[in-house]
């Protein structure tokens, strides 16, 4: 399931989404917490982004290790191989945030929703949420920066 698409690696494919989910879930949690005004128009953005981007990440990251696997089981040696053990932990911390970040995402909406099912929950939850969700994205945006440019100088790096 993780190791190829019509002949082509996941991984290879699957990391675009990542790009483009993890900054989207980033940036929509940062909105959807500095500008209360807009949260009903930014909700089901943030849901979407909080379910793809995680799935997205986990993906990259189990490709990522079967493409590993392909590459040691052919013998593959010298300082690449470091490259891509430091692609591979960056990819492991991004999983790590991305995660959470989701799940803070989701619990911030449902805490702001407004939802009369809802308990009433304590006053300090929502700014104490949305503290966490913007260290999370913050994170989650170093960290993709950091696994991208630890794997395309994998890949780019040595032949430029």
């Amino acid at each position: 399931m993780f190791e190829q698409i019509m002949g082509l690696p996941v991984h290879v494919l699957v990391v675009h989404a990542v790009v483009v989910f993890v900054p989207l879930l980033a940036v929509l949690s940062i909105a959807y917490v500095a500008l209360p005004r807009f949260r009903s128009r930014l909700d089901w953005a943030v849901l979407g982004a909080a379910v793809v981007a995680p799935v997205t990440a986990w993906v990259a990251v189990e490709s990522g290790e079967r493409l590993t696997d392909v590459f040691t089981a052919r013998g593959l040696q010298g300082p690449i191989v470091d490259q891509i053990f430091e692609h591979s932990r960056y990819g492991d911390l991004l999983f790590r945030y991305t995660l959470p970040l989701g799940i803070g995402a989701i619990a911030l909406l449902a805490v702001t929703s407004g939802h009369p099912r809802l308990p009433k929950l304590p006053s300090w939850l929502t700014p104490a949420l949305s503290v966490v969700v913007v260290a999370l994205a913050a994170a989650s945006l170093v960290y993709v920066y950091l696994t991208g440019h630890s794997g395309a100088e994998a890949v780019w790096g040595n032949t430029l």
